[in-house]
């Protein structure tokens, strides 16, 4: 088992003042007004954006296909992790809700937007293309079958399709709320071949065993706990054909860019992730290499994030 370190003096004096709840209630207002107001900076319009997909373009304030679109997707008898169903990304309910399942992109647009210089709203998939660049040079021939595990509303598993456009691609997401935006956006702008869309957990899929070729999780791992982090590894090496490969595209924890970061940007961001000293602290080599995984390749695809791609070992 891989042993946590323990949190930095400053992340040790973060979550102390994010434990009364009335500054952590502020800091995780700062951090969404700061996010909206970035967006607006760089020319989203985040209100009108997130009207238009609430209406489905229609007249509607809230279109009721929203629940019959939930409804088909939605699996009741799957019961949510208790790590699922706290408060993410500034928002109560997580990501078990319209708002968070509406706001993704527009907020993917702004946190990604100072990546690069000068990248603005081109950052979140200047940020996607890196990954897929790191793939297509390290994969030995293109995966026939992609399964994108917490696709959230699909943004990462579009861009699998369009790099691998002869795969068939499957997308896993525990909130049915972000698969049904998903489903939207697929048919708004249909690809070549339609992604499957699957509401479950990354740790427990329910899909059948040793039936892909690439198992990708993209920007997940640091919202996860270790316990769940290892075993939606262990599920990964488990969907993996022989052969296959575990891609991990995330933050990297030792860039000097949360190395450096000023205590006051650390509170607002902890206050919207809560595992991320179990992430920081999360040696995810060591931890594949458990799983039964070969050596990863680890490639830095910004100055914040990495790619981590490890081929199945022997059974």
């Amino acid at each position: 088992m891989t042993l946590a370190a323990p949190p930095s003096l400053t992340s040790r004096v973060v979550n102390q003042v994010l434990a009364i709840k009335p500054l952590w209630n502020w800091a995780r207002g700062q951090a969404r007004t700061m996010m909206v107001k970035r967006a607006e900076a760089i020319g989203v319009d985040w209100p009108g954006r997130v009207q238009a997909l609430r209406s489905r373009h229609s007249d509607d304030d809230f279109s009721p296909l929203w629940q019959t679109d939930l409804e088909a997707l939605q699996n009741s008898d799957l019961t949510y992790p208790a790590y699922y169903t706290t408060s993410f990304h500034a928002y109560d309910e997580g990501n078990l809700g319209w708002q968070p399942a509406m706001e993704v992109e527009v907020a993917a647009l702004a946190v990604h937007a100072k990546l690069w210089p000068g990248a603005g709203p081109q950052g979140d998939a200047r940020l996607r293309q890196s990954y897929h660049e790191v793939l297509t040079r390290h994969l030995p021939q293109p995966p026939r079958a992609i399964l994108d595990l917490g696709c959230g509303v699909g943004l990462s598993t579009e861009t699998l399709q369009a790099t691998y456009p002869e795969a068939q691609v499957t997308g896993v997401d525990l909130s049915p709320y972000f698969l049904a935006v998903a489903q939207y956006r697929q048919h708004r702008n249909p690809p070549d071949r339609a992604i499957t869309w699957h509401h479950g957990a990354a740790e427990h899929t329910g899909l059948p065993s040793a039936s892909y070729d690439l198992v990708s999780a993209c920007l997940i791992f640091h919202e996860l706990p270790q316990f769940a982090a290892r075993a939606i590894i262990h599920e990964a090496r488990r969907l993996l054909r022989p052969g296959g490969h575990l891609a991990i595209m995330d933050m990297n924890p030792a860039s000097e860019v949360y190395k450096t970061m000023p205590p006051l940007i650390k509170t607002l961001l902890k206050s919207t992730e809560p595992y991320l000293d179990e992430y920081f602290s999360l040696d995810l080599e060591a931890t594949l290499l458990q799983a039964g995984f070969e050596q990863p390749v680890i490639v830095c695809n910004s100055a914040r994030h990495r790619t981590l791609i490890a081929p199945l070992g022997s059974r």
